[in-house]
């Protein structure tokens, strides 16, 4: 069973035993107020029972659905020596709550009730948030050594969860892009998002096949190379069919940002408030950045879609268009940046070959004078 859908059971579960109690309790006092034949203690008591109970089941999980859920979450990224310390420093606060509650007891009215209970809880936070942040140095006083973990020495923020998307997993470029370290922090592929990369790698197309099989590729090399972790989780929102509809819902629950190349889910996640990491965007970013006046070298490979026109490209994949550039087709030349253009495909940059290259070029098509 999924663990989000296993908390509400457990929250109904509950909610319906506090309250059904509760209405069990009340039995005594409503009987008088139910008509004949319904006064009956047997009736009574299951009656009030039963309404409360099924007020329990209704509210619990909404009350405590969130917190718990997100309570699951953080311990799960929690590793053995923290949750250990947590539970040490629970038990240290909790024991000197215990040795002060005598003493604050026998205080007069209203104190004496309720101190004990706020030294209870106020010495267990206590000695929970002093654990967790300093576990390290105290397993270091007592000799015990602790596995290397760079992920638990970076602040919260640095390690907040990435859902992968479909598109991104198959483009492959996140492979590299996370062994460089520019991702940080643990990449999650929910179950639906590798449904749908096993769907692809199973089609009858030939291309569509390739890519599928590329995607789960690329998400094997994740799993063994990655500096972070890659975790395939099962939460699957039951609100929406869509797999870009659950990324979303998921990111919103998470708080986390979701990494696609995918432009439409880009868009409609942008609208509805979560964060998107863009393969394409980053890849634009690092681009080399050139100026008009500038020179570059680029093999020229191809006829342009105006006349006239030769297309190359640099090492990055920067699309150069040269005017006049046809005659050098299949050579490298020298040219002249006119024009940088920033489009939605990428950046694009107009040029102009070299007064070299031309008077070259005009020499290579003068025809050879007769013996």
């Amino acid at each position: 069973m999924k663990t989000e859908s296993s908390i509400l059971l457990g929250l109904r579960i509950c909610g319906a035993v506090v309250f059904g109690l509760i209405g069990w309790s009340l039995g005594d006092l409503i009987s008088s107020y139910f008509p004949p034949p319904l006064d009956n203690y047997v009736i009574s008591h299951v009656a009030t029972m039963s309404a409360l109970g099924l007020v329990g089941a209704l509210t619990f999980p909404v009350l405590f659905g969130r917190p718990l859920t997100q309570l699951y979450h953080h311990i799960v990224n929690l590793s053995a020596p923290q949750i250990i310390a947590g539970f040490i420093g629970l038990s240290a606060g909790l024991l000197l709550a215990a040795l002060l509650a005598f003493p604050l007891a026998r205080l007069p009215e209203p104190f004496g009730p309720v101190l004990p209970f706020l030294a209870a809880v106020g010495f267990g936070t206590l000695g929970l948030g002093i654990m967790s942040l300093r576990y390290r140095e105290l397993f270091q006083i007592l000799n015990i050594k602790l596995p290397a973990n760079k992920q638990e020495e970076l602040p919260l923020v640095m390690r907040e969860p990435l859902l992968l998307d479909t598109s991104v997993i198959i483009d492959g470029r996140i492979a590299d892009v996370s062994n460089a370290g520019f991702l940080r922090g643990e990449m999650l592929v929910p179950r639906f998002v590798l449904n749908e990369l096993q769907f692809v790698a199973d089609s009858p197309d030939a291309i569509r096949r390739a890519r599928g099989r590329r995607g789960l590729e690329v998400l094997k090399r994740l799993q063994k190379e990655s500096p972070w972790p890659v975790r395939i989780v099962d939460e699957d929102p039951a609100e929406s069919q869509r797999v870009d509809e659950k990324l979303i819902l998921l990111a919103k629950q998470w708080a986390c940002p979701i990494v696609t190349n995918d432009y439409n889910l880009n868009k409609v996640a942008s609208l509805q408030g979560v964060t998107v990491l863009n393969i394409n965007e980053l890849a634009n970013a690092v681009k080399t950045v050139v100026l008009p006046g500038e020179s570059l070298h680029v093999q020229v490979i191809q006829p342009g879609r105006e006349a006239g026109q030769g297309v190359g490209y640099l090492e990055d994949g920067t699309m150069v268009v040269v005017e006049e550039g046809q005659p050098y087709l299949s050579r490298s030349i020298e040219v002249s940046v006119t024009k940088v253009l920033q489009t939605a495909a990428g950046r694009m940059i107009f040029a102009k070959p070299q007064i070299g290259n031309r008077e070259s070029a005009t020499h290579s098509r003068l025809p050879t004078p007769d013996p």
